[in-house]
């Protein structure tokens, strides 16, 4: 009975270490959850962040930049990408919205040089998707009487070039964008009416 419980010991030892070894190197190479990290690239950990003077992260989003106000977007800057990144992909959506997931925002083609979005900019860096309110471009939050809703805005560090046409859809981006993740980064504002 000694003998089985040693062998017990030493199989669950040998799949911890095993899984520890596997999380390990899924950091390192940045391919994990939704993160803020890209991993280890070098020795060196990367941070990669987004940030915004127009609203905290996890605090209100003014009334100017949503449908009660003027509906202009926020300003958003963000830090180096990691190593390798190839395109930007900005993303800002609503998941509690009574329909499911609502898209505000879809901005791509972003070249990994640039560091943020200036407020209510007409011209943009990169190219707009297809929002679902059926425009192209920016539509602030705008939910229904009742609770906060959250609204993130995530920023993807690509390894490669969409060449997606303008105007494209969530689905398409995220499909497109399978698989080519080195990185996230995201800030997230409420508001309510």
């Amino acid at each position: 009975m000694g003998g089985d419980m040693k062998k017990i010991v030493v199989f669950v030892m040998s799949v911890l270490i095993l899984m520890l070894a596997c999380k390990s190197d899924q950091q390192r190479k940045g391919k994990g959850s939704a993160t803020n990290t890209s991993g280890k690239s070098e020795g060196v950990t990367m941070t990669f962040q987004i940030t915004s003077k127009s609203f905290k992260n996890g605090e209100a989003i003014p009334q100017k930049y949503t449908c009660e106000g003027t509906d202009v977007s926020p300003e958003l800057s963000w830090t180096e990408p990691p190593e390798g990144t190839v395109e930007l992909v900005l993303i800002c959506d609503d998941p509690d919205a009574p329909m499911g997931n609502w898209n505000h925002w879809i901005v791509y083609g972003l070249l990994p040089g640039t560091r943020g979005i200036f407020e209510g900019a007409e011209k943009l860096p990169g190219i707009q998707g297809t929002n679902d309110f059926g425009k192209t471009g920016y539509g602030g939050p705008c939910p229904p009487p009742g609770k906060p809703h959250r609204y993130y805005f995530k920023l993807y560090a690509l390894d490669t070039k969409l060449g997606l046409s303008p105007g494209v859809r969530r689905e398409d981006i995220l499909k497109a964008m399978e698989g080519h993740i080195l990185a996230e980064a995201q800030i997230m504002g409420t508001y309510s009416r």
